[in-house]
């Protein structure tokens, strides 16, 4: 009797994809890049002619960057160039602005929780949610800048750089730091779930607008807030907002473990990416949470092209026009789009499930990844033909969270 036939492999998991918009794109060169748009990134046109790029491919969710300084090259302070990208429109007022005018991508503006409030960020997040019917999420950032924290003059921080965070030195300013961002997002969460989501009544008959019984006072006490509540803004469609975070270190993974639907992760190669998620996810465990989806999210910047050779011509040019080769935390891939759905399908296998995507010229490697990358994957059956649900948390397959606050109706109790 002849052996049966092996049976073909499965074909991989459906991925999600997301796709990180920072000015003319991820290289510092890119606004000088023919099909850059310089004139226009302080449009609302510009931003709307992305994200809607961005959702014709499908694309689960856009980030849009921010910080409380210019860009600078120098971690300490104003490097005082001119030859690069400076400023930025507010991340949170510029998703409001194209909400409107798209339709199922979700929509994620960068947040810096060091130094703003959580009251003040909760109800924009929310505002965001209803405006975008269900589509907003927050990137939250921490900021451990010494002249970032001189705009606000409230309190000194010891300076440290991003990639030394995982250095013996820079450990406890970094748990001062993601300690402080994780009460952060505890306290966005709670006033989120501070009023119930039938607390609105609206009877003119009766003169009702609200069922004041359901709106509750979240009464946080911690050592970096205090915080009565309620919100002013009614509980949002999808109930919590999807909160992500980018994580270098075990520090801030941590913080992605405890606190995150969805982290950010730079691993270079499929055994990093492997070891990244087995840590994050254990953490999750560890914190209590190892019922829920916790997202790991690969970060890459992208050069993308119909050959491999013309892609890393056009690095090449891009890193003299600089005069410096790019530089980046996160894996720089350089190549077509069949190559790098390889790549993403390779490191699926080790644990993630999905990638932020940063394109090095928006106007070039955005369309490239939402005309070639995002067709390849759909051949390799890893990717949607089509949007499946309404809200940002149902694209990840993420639950509606129940309000923390409710009422529970059996026995009466509050």
């Amino acid at each position: 009797m002849s052996p049966s036939p092996p049976s073909p492999p499965a074909p991989p998991a459906p991925l999600h994809l997301a796709v990180a918009l920072d000015g003319a794109g991820w290289h510092p060169a890119s606004w000088r890049d023919p099909r850059s748009r310089p004139d226009g990134l302080f449009t609302a046109g510009y931003w709307l002619d992305a994200v809607q790029e961005a959702e014709r491919g499908l694309i689960d969710f856009v980030t849009f960057e921010d910080a409380l300084s210019l860009q600078s090259t120098d971690p300490a302070g104003d490097d005082r160039r001119t030859d690069q990208v400076r400023g930025r429109l507010d991340a949170v007022l510029t998703a409001a602005a194209v909400a409107p005018l798209t339709r199922h991508i979700g929509l994620v503006p960068t947040a810096v929780v060091t130094h703003t409030e959580p009251f003040h960020l909760a109800k924009a997040i929310a505002t965001l949610d209803h405006v975008s019917t269900g589509r907003a999420g927050v990137r939250v950032r921490v900021s451990a800048s010494a002249h970032e924290a001189a705009h606000f003059g409230r309190r000194s921080l010891p300076e440290f750089r991003p990639e030394d965070i995982g250095l013996p030195g820079a450990q406890e300013p970094a748990r001062e730091l993601f300690g402080e961002a994780a009460d952060y997002v505890e306290v966005l969460r709670r006033l989120w779930d501070s009023w119930e989501d039938d607390a609105e009544i609206r009877d003119t008959a009766t003169g009702r607008f609200i069922d004041r019984a359901k709106l509750h006072y979240i009464d946080f006490e911690g050592d970096r807030f205090s915080v009565r509540g309620p919100s002013i803004t009614p509980r949002s469609p999808q109930g919590q907002p999807l909160v992500t975070a980018l994580a270098h270190a075990s520090v801030p993974y941590g913080l992605v473990a405890s606190s995150a639907d969805v982290g950010y992760v730079t691993p270079h190669d499929a055994a990093g990416a492997r070891a990244v998620t087995d840590e994050i996810l254990a953490a999750r465990d560890a914190a209590g949470r190892g019922g829920e989806t916790v997202h790991v999210f690969g970060d890459l910047v992208v050069f993308l092209d119909e050959t491999a050779a013309a892609a890393k011509a056009r690095r090449q040019r891009l890193d003299e026009t600089a005069g410096a080769p790019l530089t980046s935390d996160a894996e720089v891939f350089t190549g077509t789009p069949a190559e790098l759905a390889g790549l993403l399908i390779d490191w699926q296998r080790a644990g993630l499930t999905g990638y932020r995507l940063r394109p090095a010229v928006t106007g070039h490697d955005l369309p490239a990844i939402t005309r070639g990358l995002v067709p390849e994957l759909q051949s390799r059956g890893a990717f949607r033909r089509a949007y499946q649900a309404g809200t940002l948390r149902g694209l990840l397959g993420l639950p509606r969270p129940a309000g923390r606050y409710a009422r529970v109706r059996a026995g009466g109790q509050s």
